[in-house]
């Protein structure tokens, strides 16, 4: 079953990161600006394609783990972008076809896609929400999850290369409080977030310089990270590099300052065994 809410427009004059994120995968629904704000990125930082990938894999890598290993069936993924090939409830539901996922974004382009594309199996359910991470609280107390999930039993959030583009730490984590905060203990809270912790300094310098490229961008250190995550059980393997969280046998993960992102997996506690 698929459903569905959100006002069309968008502006194609103003970069998006859904959308630059899919030009560097390599693909095709992206706008001339997109394109302009992905090469300057790409111009000071030539492992941005290599990093966009590698973000999209540990995505899957999250997700399995998540059905197979903690028994989630419904799964919160915000920051959606455009479909590509391993989209969150193609994941999900290849393992447990019930699975339950609400996709949010905030560009209409990544919502009429969704709704055409990413179609759930029948034996589970996908929709969609018009949101900005920012209200954080009209997501989490929208009818989209009301209608998809059933809020006494875990969800997943999925904060895949979205947190990145919230400047103020207070707020940041302000945003992860809210989140969390509705919803039953045994849910997780799945990130990945830019760091400059790995790049060579003068990259640094170059992005510290620039007026435009990756101005919307706000890469944290490990222990900023952290603090994103306070109050949450991180789960083995910890805070890493996303090609180093959990990676598929066999695989050879690329340099790490090719990538510059970490991941984690938190787990919400039970509130009331915690003030004990």
């Amino acid at each position: 079953m698929t459903s569905h809410d959100g006002p069309p427009g968008f502006d194609i004059s103003v970069p998006h990161p859904a959308r630059r994120y899919d030009y560097w995968l390599g693909g095709k629904d992206n706008f001339a600006p997109d394109r302009a704000s992905g090469d300057a990125i790409a111009a000071i930082f030539p492992g941005i394609r290599v990093a966009a990938r590698e973000n999209r894999r540990v995505l899957a890598r999250m997700v399995r783990h998540l059905v197979t290993d903690c028994g989630i069936r419904q799964f919160l993924d915000i920051g959606t972008g455009l479909p590509t090939a391993g989209n969150t409830h193609e994941v999900a539901q290849s393992i447990d076809p019930t699975c339950r996922i609400v996709y949010v974004d905030n560009d209409p382009i990544v919502l009429a896609h969704a709704r055409a594309l990413l179609t759930s199996h029948p034996a589970g359910r996908t929709n969609y929400l018009d949101a900005d991470l920012r209200n954080a609280q009209q997501i989490v107390g929208s009818d989209a999850v009301a209608d998809t999930f059933d809020l006494t039993q875990p969800v997943a959030v999925l904060l895949i290369a979205v947190l990145h583009f919230i400047a103020s730490d207070d707020e940041a984590r302000s945003i992860v409080q809210q989140l969390v905060e509705p919803l039953a203990p045994g849910s997780y809270l799945a990130m990945s977030h830019a760091t400059a912790d790995l790049l060579d300094p003068e990259i640094v310098a170059k992005f510290a310089a620039a007026k435009a490229p990756g101005d919307d961008i706000t890469g944290r250190s490990y222990q900023q990270v952290a603090e994103l995550l306070d109050d949450l059980d991180i789960q083995p393997p910890g805070i890493q590099v996303v090609s180093r969280w959990r990676p598929d046998p066999g695989t050879d993960p690329p340099p790490d300052d090719q990538v510059s992102m970490y991941g984690a997996l938190a787990r919400v506690a039970d509130r009331a065994a915690a003030r004990r």
